[in-house]
C-alpha cells in the first residue's frame, strides 16, 4: 500500500474508487490519468489481480478546483464503460482505520489448501479479535502457500491458539511477529539427519558393519525422546568398531539431500543470510557438506579412527540436545546476528533445545513431541518451504534461481 505524506484528517471528504474487470495493461494508468482532471490527492492504493480479473482500489481526497464530485463519478463510469469494466465510487471521510497493535504474518501451507481448513483458521483468528488485514499468496507449488497479515492479536497468543488447531485440521501455520526485523539478515541453522537429509547416517556406518537393524532400533528410540542421546549415541558408535575408514568415502556418496535443500541453502545466500548445521551425526559426512553446500558453519560429533579403522568411539565433545542449542547461540554471535533473528530447523527431540531457543523454530516432519514444542511445524516433504515462513515468494525464489535444481 501506499500513503500521502499527509493523510487527511478524519473528517475530510475522502471517496474510494473501485474498479473491477478483465486485466489489461494501462488500467491503472487510465484511472489516475481520468482523475488527475479533477486535482485529487491519492491516499491508498491497492491492486489485486486473480486468474486475470482485476480489483483496483483508490482512496482520494475529494475533487478541487470547483469539480464536482458528481462529474468525477459521471466521468469515471464513462471511461470503465469505455474499457468493459465496472466502478464504484463511495463517499466516505478520512483515510483507512488505523491497524490495531499487535501485528504478526500468519502462513499457512497447505496440500492442498482446502476451503475448510481456510475458513477454520480464519474463524480462529475473528474468535481472537484479530483483524485479517490482508492475504496474499506466496507459493502454489509444490504447495500451496497463503500470508494473512493480522493486527489486534499478540504474536504469541496467536500461534498458541493457531498451532493446535493446524495439526487438527491438517495443514502447516507459522505466526511471526510483522516488523523491519523480518526482512532482516539472518541466521538459520538446521540440524542434518532427516532434516537437510534423508538419511540417518549412524544407519548408513551401520547397513556396511552389518548391525543396521540394531542401531536403527536406538535411534529411533533416541529421536522420541525415550533415551538420553549421548548414551545412545556411545552405544550405536560402539558397533561400529573394526569397521575401515574407506567406508567415509561410500557414505558421503550415499547421502541423499533432501529435497529442496539446494534450493533453500542457495536462496538463503543470494538473500545474504548465514546458514548453518549442527548435528548428533558426524563430522566426517557435515564437512564434506559444509564444502558442497557453501554452508558459513558446521558442527558434528566426530568419529575416532586409529591404524585405518573406526575405533567405535567418538572424540571431543559431544553435540547432544544442549550442545546444538549451545552451537545455535555461539554460531549467532559469531555472524553478529541477535538470537532473535535466528532460524532453527529439525526434527529429533535433540533439536528441541536448539528449537525453543531460535527466534523461530521449525519442526521438518518432525516427531509428535518435537511438532507439539516447536514455534511452527513442516510436514510437507520439500524443505524449500521453509522459504515461505520467511515471507519469500515462489516467483522470488525462480527469478533469482538459475533453474538448475529441483522444483
Amino acid at each position: 500500500m501506499s500513503a500521502a505524506q499527509t493523510p487527511p484528517g478524519t473528517d475530510v471528504p475522502t471517496l474510494l474508487v473501485k474498479i473491477f474487470g478483465k486485466d489489461r495493461p494501462g488500467i491503472t494508468a487510465g484511472l489516475f490519468d481520468t482523475l488527475a482532471a479533477y486535482a485529487v490527492d491519492v491516499v491508498d492504493i491497492e491492486q489485486v489481480v486473480s486468474r486475470g480479473r482485476l480489483v483496483l482500489c483508490a482512496l482520494v481526497t475529494a475533487p478541487r478546483g470547483g469539480a464536482s464530485e458528481g462529474d468525477l463519478r459521471a466521468t469515471v463510469h464513462s471511461w470503465a464503460e469505455s474499457l468493459k469494466l465496472q466502478a464504484e465510487i463511495i463517499s466516505g471521510t478520512g483515510d483507512n482505520r488505523p491497524r490495531g497493535s499487535g501485528r504478526s504474518h500468519v502462513t499457512v501451507l497447505g496440500n492442498p489448501l482446502t476451503a475448510e481448513s481456510t475458513a477454520a483458521i480464519a474463524a480462529r483468528m475473528s474468535d481472537m479479535g484479530a483483524n485479517i488485514d490482508r492475504v496474499f499468496r506466496l507459493a502454489k507449488y509444490p504447495v500451496t502457500a497463503v500470508e494473512f497479515a493480522v493486527s489486534g492479536v499478540e504474536t504469541e497468543p496467536l500461534r498458541t491458539a493457531l498451532a493446535p488447531l493446524a495439526h487438527s485440521i491438517g495443514v502447516d501455520v507459522a505466526v511471526v511477529s510483522a516488523g523491519l526485523h523480518r526482512r532482516a539478515q539472518r541466521l538459520v541453522v538446521m540440524d542434518v539427519d532427516s532434516t537437510l537429509i534423508q538419511d540417518e547416517v549412524i544407519e548408513l556406518f551401520a547397513a556396511h558393519a552389518g548391525c543396521e537393524d540394531e542401531v536403527a532400533a536406538v535411534t529411533e528410540s533416541a529421536m522420541r525422546g525415550e533415551l538420553d542421546f549421548e548414551q545412545s549415541l556411545h552405544a550405536r558408535v560402539a558397533l561400529l568398531a573394526g569397521l575401515d575408514a574407506s567406508v567415509v568415502d561410500k557414505v558421503r556418496a550415499e547421502v541423499r539431500l533432501t529435497p529442496g535443500a539446494r534450493t533453500l541453502i542457495r536462496t538463503l545466500k543470494r538473500l545474504g543470510y548465514q546458514v548453518g548445521v549442527v548435528s548428533g551425526g558426524f563430522t566426517q559426512v557435515t564437512d564434506d557438506l559444509q564444502e558442497r553446500l557453501g554452508l558459513d558453519f558446521a558442527s558434528a560429533n566426530t568419529l575416532e579412527i586409529v591404524d585405518g579403522k573406526l575405533t567405535g568411539r567418538v572424540i571431543g565433545e559431544v553435540v547432544d540436545r544442549a550442545g546444538k542449542a549451545r552451537l545455535l547461540r555461539r554460531f549467532a554471535a559469531e555472524a553478529g546476528v541477535p538470537l532473535s533473528q535466528t532460524v532453527a530447523i529439525g526434527d529429533g527431540a535433540n533439536d528441541l533445545d536448539m528449537l525453543n531457543a531460535a527466534g523461530l523454530g521449525v519442526a521438518f516432519n518432525a516427531k509428535p513431541v518435537v511438532r507439539e514444542a516447536a514455534h511452527t511445524a513442516v510436514n510437507v516433504p520439500f524443505l524449500d518451504t521453509v522459504l515461505y515462513l520467511l515471507g519469500v515468494t515462489r516467483e522470488e525464489v525462480e527469478a533469482a534461481d538459475d533453474g538448475t535444481e529441483e522444483h
